[in-house]
């Protein structure tokens, strides 16, 4: 099945503490963001992406996509106060198909084959979320003295894209409004309705790139990529 895409790319980005939106900094000889956004270029089964910006660098974003041929971008819908009044600017912007994938536009490492099994996921449960376990043992504190010791056996470590029915997360974006509720993420939101979400096993490698440290990892993992 045919999807939606909405990237995220309105966020500054202050724990890079790179000067600008951590969008513009290249990895590999590209702005993060052209790469994000070329995997969704490249699969067949995405038919249109809004990305979400800062209104004050639409312009920068517009050359962008005109520079590296970024051809299914059909709308640019203006960032919100937070991440979720973003998501819910680039929901409006949507044209109608069934599912729709919420991706960070700062994880440019998801694979196309991922993207399938969280659009098949979402067609059947309604909404479906990629998940990576938990590695590392799990401290409860209060302050900086610990309290407990989670059980990580039931731990998963959250990533996007997020794929639903854009019915589903309609609902749940209009009901958290008018709640006035901020969620961590948009399935949290479909959880608070009580419906179910459903985890895909994800890939380690989709990192998010949030601080300077993540550039390394990103390049390792780029190069790594390369020589496949």
């Amino acid at each position: 099945m045919n999807y939606e895409a909405i990237v995220l790319a309105a966020g500054q980005g202050k724990r890079m503490n790179a000067g600008m939106n951590k969008q513009f900094l290249e990895l590999g000889g590209e702005p993060l963001i052209v790469r994000t956004l070329e995997v969704f270029e490249r699969d067949e089964r995405c038919v249109r992406i809004v990305l979400v910006v800062n209104p004050a660098e639409r312009s920068r974003f517009e050359q962008l996509l005109a520079r590296f041929r970024i051809r299914k971008v059909a709308a640019l819908a203006d960032g919100g106060e937070e991440r979720q009044h973003s998501v819910y600017n680039g929901l409006q912007a949507l044209e109608g198909e069934e599912i729709v994938l919420i991706h960070d536009g700062a994880r440019p490492f998801v694979r196309v084959h991922h993207l399938h099994e969280l659009v098949n996921a979402a067609v059947q449960y309604g909404a479906a979320i990629p998940a990576v376990r938990v590695k590392d043992t799990i401290k409860k504190a209060n302050g900086l003295f610990v309290e407990q010791t989670i059980d990580r056996s039931s731990l998963w470590a959250v990533q996007t894209p997020q794929a639903f029915r854009l019915s589903l997360i309609m609902e749940a974006h209009k009901a958290a409004k008018q709640a006035g509720y901020l969620g961590t993420d948009d399935a949290s939101l479909v959880e608070r309705i009580g419906k179910p979400v459903k985890i895909i096993e994800g890939d380690y490698r989709n990192i998010k790139l949030t601080t300077p440290e993540d550039l390394l990892f990103a390049e390792a993992i780029l190069a790594s990529r390369m020589a496949e």
